[in-house]
């Protein structure tokens, strides 16, 4: 019989916060402690996508309005 070589689906790659190697039921972090850190940090607003100030210019009008004079 032929052996057959298995990819992982998933790469190993280090874990965002320290640096160890990854863990399965975690992934991408080491932890459960890593993993709560770093939603700790989206939930109290370190971390935040940016926005550009023509974006906000779009909100303001409405799709389909045209602006009056």
């Amino acid at each position: 019989m032929a052996e057959t070589i298995v990819t992982p689906l998933r790469l190993k790659r280090p874990c965002p916060e320290c640096g160890r190697p990854s863990q399965r039921a975690t992934f991408p972090f080491c932890s459960p402690r890593c993993k709560d850190i770093d939603l700790n940090r989206w939930l109290s607003g370190a971390y935040a996508i940016p926005v550009r100030d023509d974006e906000e210019d779009e909100q303001e009008t409405l799709p389909g309005e045209s602006e009056r004079s």
